[in-house]
């Protein structure tokens, strides 16, 4: 006879989806979280944070369109020219998905196509220091 072949037990069941605890550690917002902060007087306090030492880049740098931080300037302008910056705001032109939306695909009223939003790249300002 040779090595059993069982993997794992029923007890350790949490340690067959592994994957799902990765995936989900460096999760970012959602497509419907960003249309919410790219309203302008969340777009603003966003864009013009306190300086926060436990964030990289101290908040200075920050993506609206990608819900991330750069360390400096450079990097935040050499992050919109790639192409994850370019995808997502593609993905971002698509009005997002509503409850009454919702509604109407489950058969209470008639189906109304999804409006294009234009999305463009932040304006960034040059800090002269």
């Amino acid at each position: 006879m040779g090595k059993s072949k069982q993997v794992g037990n029923h007890k350790s069941d949490k340690k067959k989806h592994i994957s799902k605890t990765w995936k989900t550690k460096r999760r970012t917002k959602d497509l419907d979280q960003i249309h919410s902060d790219m309203k302008p007087d969340t777009a603003t306090k966003l864009l013009n944070q306190e300086v926060d030492y436990d964030v990289t880049g101290c908040a200075q740098h920050y993506c609206l369109h990608c819900a991330r931080y750069f360390t400096d300037m450079r990097s935040l302008k050499e992050h919109f020219k790639t192409k994850g910056h370019k995808k997502r705001l593609k993905q971002l032109r698509e009005e997002p998905y509503t409850q009454a939306e919702a509604e109407r695909a489950a058969g209470m009223g008639s189906y109304i196509t999804p409006k294009k939003v234009e999305v463009k790249t932040q304006a960034v300002e040059e800090d002269m220091d």
